[in-house]
């Protein structure tokens, strides 16, 4: 297959959500048809509601800094679907995804004729496969791997990752997870085996509760909270300089490259994740470490382009930690950009992103899920007055829009979905943003 082949064969299995099947077994048979790869390097596993992207982010930046192949999977992506699969800090290229894609077809659907699957295996299992098997590939010494969902039965899970963390837990994919923070927490937790050295970032306590017991069930001794913080100044876009503090050493005046003031217990888990990759042999230094968290950049995450704040927030907690960055960062009149998937918990995230906004610019990201328009403007009139609230269907007229209602003073601020700023992101800054994903030919 081609790179165009390619996509369209894995966008033919469903989209990542919509089509998903959760369980381990189809992807330990497709592993083990292409050689177990995963055996052949160290995993580290990073479980959580929100932050997990971030946090991969920097313990890849820091593990480049210390010299250390690694490979970054994460998902969902922005714009290029081959952002999911990185190998020292660059996206693969078009043609070795297309490759690795083919491999794992073909794979796939011996499987299927040998009768030892019922089914193909999903969008996300392929990938995680083609991952996996391109880290072999490349020599990578350690693979980092953000769960797509869940946990106990997500794709990564098989990977058998030595290390795990997990990031806050909050309500999200309730369809697929439960309808409660304690049962979504079990199924994040599951990713606690025994054997495995495990860190936690601060959680609320019946979350808490629910992980602890399945550390102890497991015989894991857990570290709880990431090391400890102490924030010392922000800078007037939301960037902070931190010290740092754990029981084996201390970073003096870290500046976070990533903005918000959530990015602290980002840095602090991802500070002792590398610590503890020195007792998987790796060496990891202080200055590595240091260099590797100022260094980080995550696309989508409160970034500026072209004189937009642009933020992926797409569940009610990833949408707190935005209000609380506006209240305490942005003081000028906000237009809001906003568009979503339906089957987020779109009345919470409107209760705490639409009041007090100036203008409201309601539109749909190019995707299947995405919730309509109308459905949004029904939610929009609980918080604001007709004649702030503008449904503009289209993506592009949105933007257009956005600048014509927007005062010299005011700040356009896109959120919603991932899918949204990864469209809006390239329609306004090409060039910026395909440095900051450094997306090949």
């Amino acid at each position: 297959m081609n790179f165009a082949e390619t996509q369209s064969y894995l966008y033919s299995l469903g989209h990542e959500t919509l089509a998903i099947k959760l369980g381990l077994r189809n992807t330990e048979l497709l592993l083990e048809a292409l050689g177990n790869p995963q055996r052949d390097f160290e995993s580290v596993q990073i479980a959580g509601t929100n932050g997990k992207g971030s946090t991969a982010a920097m313990l890849a930046a820091i593990c480049r800094a210390a010299g250390i192949p690694t490979g970054l999977y994460t998902s969902p992506h922005l714009r290029y679907i081959t952002e999911r699969i990185s190998i020292a800090g660059r996206a693969i290229s078009q043609e070795n995804f297309a490759r690795l894609a083919s491999e794992v077809r073909e794979a796939a659907e011996r499987l299927l004729v040998q009768g030892k699957i019922e089914a193909l295996p999903t969008f996300f299992e392929h990938l995680t496969a083609m991952a996996l098997l391109g880290f072999r590939e490349a020599d990578i010494k350690l693979a980092i791997l953000e769960t797509g969902l869940g946990g106990r039965l997500d794709a990564t899970t098989v990977a058998g990752a030595k290390t795990v963390a997990i990031t806050p837990i909050s309500l999200d994919h309730q369809e697929y997870l439960g309808e409660t923070l304690e049962q979504i927490a079990f199924e994040k937790a599951a990713i606690i085996r025994p054997g495995v050295r495990a860190i936690v970032a601060p959680q609320s306590p019946e979350v808490l509760e629910v992980i602890l017991n399945r550390a102890g069930e497991c015989g894991v001794k857990m570290s709880v909270g990431g090391s400890r913080s102490f924030p010392l100044r922000a800078t007037p876009g939301g960037s902070f300089d931190v010290t740092f503090e754990t029981d084996e050493d201390r970073y003096e005046n870290v500046h976070l490259s990533l903005r918000g003031r959530h990015q602290i217990i980002n840095a602090a888990l991802a500070i002792q994740l590398a610590e503890l990759l020195r007792g998987l042999g790796f060496t990891v230094s202080k200055t590595a470490i240091i260099h590797g968290i100022q260094a980080t950049s995550v696309p989508g995450r409160l970034i500026s382009c072209d004189s937009f704040l642009l933020d992926g927030a797409h569940n009610p907690g990833a949408a707190r930690v935005l209000r609380e960055y506006l209240d305490e960062f942005v003081k000028e009149p906000i237009t809001l950009v906003f568009g979503a998937m339906r089957d987020k918990r779109l009345a919470d995230m409107a209760a705490i992103l639409f009041p007090g906004v100036a203008n409201l610019i309601l539109t749909e990201p190019d995707n299947p899920r995405a919730a309509s328009v109308e459905s949004l403007q029904t939610l929009g009139e609980n918080f604001l007055p007709q004649d702030k609230i503008f449904a503009v269907r289209d993506v592009s007229e949105a933007i257009k829009k956005a600048r014509e209602l927007t005062s010299p003073d005011g700040q356009i601020c896109v959120t919603g979905s991932l899918y949204l700023v990864g469209e809006v992101s390239h329609t306004l800054c090409v060039d910026s943003w395909n440095k900051s994903v450094k997306e090949p030919s």
